[in-house]
């Protein structure tokens, strides 16, 4: 019971950082319908600036994380504004292929800058070693990133299902002539949409870089894990990635621990057994008859 306990909180951990990481892209595909696979290298510019500004500068790392949110901000912003803005009405392929070319730049670039070896931050020692949970010793850092990636999670759904400015982008999507009929600015409802899932990207690489490890071809390794996140959730809500992100990180962390000579096969294996079951993902939409 002790290890099923462990393995269920570090997969439910896992899950949320994969969620937090991968939530911005399922915003750009799902709801703005743009396929960014440099979404990894926001996150990876955000786990860089808490770890220069952590290990070199000797900024609390609870002050670091809110400046990597705005700094991974402010880039999709710029980048949004000079580059992106231009594929939204482009064939998915062109995006495909000008966002994989942005991905090997962005590696080629922080490899030249920053090296090539594995960096991790500095945590407070506030979050090292265990707590007693039950009864059972657990992670300080992963129930910190349990509570963080929940309040995270929550207000996401809070911004899009319940606030004005949740309507405006989801009536952006559904018809942007007729919602720019209405007064609503949609070149500026995409622009900060992108530069909040630019920014929730880069809070995830800052809080999973003492986890998974931070090297210049983050964007490349966890690709994958981002497009699995929002294939077998569906890109059309934000619950079915949520779901999906922690399903994925429990059958993860349990293949490594009960097999762990398969390496990533299980989650995998997950991956297909879902899309075979539901093509469009677990929330995704299913066509009209």
């Amino acid at each position: 019971m002790t290890s099923l306990f462990t393995i269920l909180f570090d997969g439910v951990a896992y899950g949320m950082l994969l969620f937090v990481l991968a939530c911005g892209l399922a915003v750009t595909l799902g709801l703005m319908n743009f396929v960014n696979l440099a979404h990894g290298a926001f996150a990876m510019a955000g786990g860089y600036i808490c770890a220069v500004l952590v290990n070199n500068s000797g900024v609390p790392f609870f002050v670091a994380l809110p400046i990597a949110f705005v700094a991974s901000a402010l880039i999709g912003l710029v980048m949004e504004q000079s580059l992106y803005k231009h594929l939204y009405h482009r064939s998915p392929l062109d995006q495909v292929l000008f966002t994989i070319g942005l991905v090997f730049m962005s590696v080629t670039a922080v490899d030249y800058i920053m090296g090539s070896s594995q960096i991790f931050i500095h945590l407070p020692d506030v979050l090292q070693g265990q707590v007693n949970l039950f009864g059972i010793g657990v992670g300080r850092y992963r129930l910190m990133i349990i509570v963080i990636c929940g309040l995270l999670t929550l207000g996401l759904q809070l911004i899009l299902a319940k606030t004005r400015f949740g309507s405006r982008l989801r009536a952006a999507v559904d018809d942007p002539r007729a919602a720019s009929g209405l007064g609503i600015n949609v070149p500026q409802v995409f622009a900060l949409t992108f530069a909040f899932g630019s920014g929730l990207a880069g809070l995830g690489g800052a809080l999973g870089a003492e986890v998974l490890g931070l090297d210049p071809y983050f964007p490349l390794k966890f690709m994958i894990y981002f497009l699995i996140v929002v294939t077998v959730g569906g890109s059309s809500t934000i619950t079915g990635p949520f779901l999906a992100s922690l399903l994925l990180g429990i059958a993860d962390v349990a293949g490594k621990y009960y097999v762990p000579k398969l390496g990533a096969f299980v989650i995998y294996t997950v991956m297909i057994v879902i899309l075979i079951w539901k093509p469009n993902g677990l929330f995704g939409r299913t066509a009209a008859r």
